[in-house]
């Protein structure tokens, strides 16, 4: 993980929308360092999809996040998807 990063943000969002992309980002980044509950997580990636809910918006959104935090979030929707476990992190 990179220390002190910033997420991609788009500044068009409001800031309820926002907050759902953040927190999706922070299900990513959990994934990551500790392990998700795979309903909570896909929870937010469906909420994150309602707000970008464009592929090439969020294939933008996860390469500039990837950059700055070395996360994948594409990496992360497929693992913990494939996943049949309550709770699953990246190994």
């Amino acid at each position: 993980m990179k220390e002190n990063y910033s997420y991609p943000i788009d500044l068009s969002w409001s800031t309820a929308e926002m907050t759902v992309v953040l927190s999706f980002l922070n299900q990513v980044e959990k994934y990551y360092e500790q392990k998700v509950e795979v309903t909570v997580f896909k929870e937010n990636y469906e909420a994150f999809k309602k707000v970008v809910p464009s592929k090439m918006q969020e294939k933008q959104i996860g390469r500039s996040f990837e950059e700055a935090s070395g996360y994948s979030i594409y990496q992360a929707v497929k693992e913990v998807g494939a996943s049949g476990k309550k709770f699953v992190s990246h190994q």
